[in-house]
């Protein structure tokens, strides 16, 4: 059974609702994005419109509903080692540094802490695990934490389980990384231990302050801001900036730049790349 187009108005009450809930911002263009992401909740819950869909998710006293539509309208474009360059970036400047100055200072194990912002299903963060184990080979004289965070459940689910499809691995893996990192496990593959235990995944909403015990001397946040408005850009960044590390890194979107926006950061480039360091 066909349904019917979102009316502009059910999109205004749709739009205020998701950004609510889950920060993003759906200007008047976007009703296609709900037709097509929700779809199959509103088959699910027999819904004879939009705006049912709407009064049963704000009245779904369990939240089970609500989740749901934070992890349809959420769920973004991943892949393992998406865009080279941020990788690239870690692999011949910001770790090696890192690394070094962390040396100089004496501790061991040497602490490593990045953050993958919006992590959704885990790709970025094992990607960056790939980077590190190459770079370092044995991991036993390093404390590398790793954390995932992202507003949906279903997402950091996945990310905490580490098993992926073939065709999900196809996308950004070589042969040589999928035979080294991964093993099979059934029909999928699975990230082996050592570098599923340098990763954590939780909950989490970046509009809201981040709780942690160290800074972090590594964060990505990557095309994650284009689905906000500037007041809410601008409260994401300076969450971030807090959990950052005062030598620290933030990685960002190709696209996206926080000149004008957040003048707390500077920006550095490095080849192809352009990275933030908080001013001194």
């Amino acid at each position: 059974m066909s349904t019917a187009p979102i009316t502009q108005d059910e999109l205004v009450s749709w739009s205020r609702y998701i950004h609510e809930i889950c920060g993003v911002y759906l200007d008047n263009t976007k009703g296609y994005l709900i037709e097509t992401r929700l779809a199959t909740l509103l088959r699910e819950t027999g819904c004879g419109g939009w705006a049912e869909l709407l009064y049963k998710a704000k009245n779904d006293m369990a939240a089970s509903l609500r989740l749901k539509i934070i992890s349809a309208i959420t769920t973004n474009e991943t892949s393992f080692f998406r865009d080279s360059a941020p990788f690239e970036l870690l692999q011949f400047k910001l770790f090696p540094e890192l690394v070094d100055r962390r040396t100089k200072s004496g501790l061991r194990p040497i602490p490593i802490r990045i953050l993958s912002a919006a992590c959704s299903t885990g790709q970025e963060a094992y990607s960056t695990a790939i980077v590190l184990k190459e770079m370092l080979g044995d991991l036993r004289n390093y404390d590398i934490r790793i954390l995932g965070l992202d507003i949906s459940d279903a997402a950091v689910a996945q990310a905490s389980y580490a098993h992926y499809s073939r065709m999900e691995l196809d996308r950004g893996l070589s042969e040589d990384k999928l035979s080294r990192h991964f093993e099979l496990s059934g029909e999928k593959w699975k990230v082996r231990d050592e570098l599923r235990a340098t990763a954590t995944f939780r909950r989490a909403n970046l509009l809201e302050p981040i709780v942690d015990s160290s800074p972090f001397d590594i964060i990505f946040c990557r095309n994650i801001a284009i689905y906000f408005t500037e007041p809410d850009k601008i409260r994401l960044f300076r969450n971030l900036g807090r959990v950052l590390a005062r030598d620290g890194v933030l990685i960002i979107g190709s696209t996206e730049s926080l000149t004008g926006l957040c003048p707390e950061f500077e920006p550095q480039r490095y080849h192809r790349s352009v990275f933030y360091q908080k001013k001194p």
